[in-house]
């Protein structure tokens, strides 16, 4: 059973920084495409990041375009979301998937298995 286990959340204020990590278990994280995903209150999820196994494919959300990396370290079973320059429209729950389409998709549905979610709080 392929788990994912995301860490890294916490409050930020406007400008500031902050890196989320996500750790595969259950499975080498290089039979699989990464991705990240948000959920704000009362909104639904969003796509946010997504990079294919061998990091050769890397896709944006324009809203986070410029300011958000992706990257990931096979070795570690590890994918991390680096996100500079903080905005309060950026607070939400991110969330970890990791999809058998090991070249990446922006496509929520096209992931078989989500981690439980890192809170980001972005003050003003």
């Amino acid at each position: 059973q392929v788990q994912l286990v995301e860490s890294g959340g916490g409050l930020v204020q406007a400008g500031g920084s902050v890196r989320l990590s996500c750790t595969v278990s259950g499975g080498p994280s290089k039979n699989y495409g990464l991705g990240w995903f948000r959920q704000a209150p009362e909104k639904g999820r969003e796509f946010v990041s997504a990079i294919s196994w061998r990091s050769d494919n890397i896709y944006y959300a324009d809203s986070v375009k410029g300011r958000f990396t992706i990257s990931r370290d096979n070795a570690k079973n590890t994918v991390y979301l680096q996100m500079d320059s903080l905005k309060p429209e950026d607070t939400a729950v991110y969330l970890c998937a990791a999809s058998g389409l090991r070249v990446g998709t922006t496509r929520g549905y096209e992931y078989e298995y989500w981690g439980q979610g890192s809170q980001v709080t972005v003050s003003s």
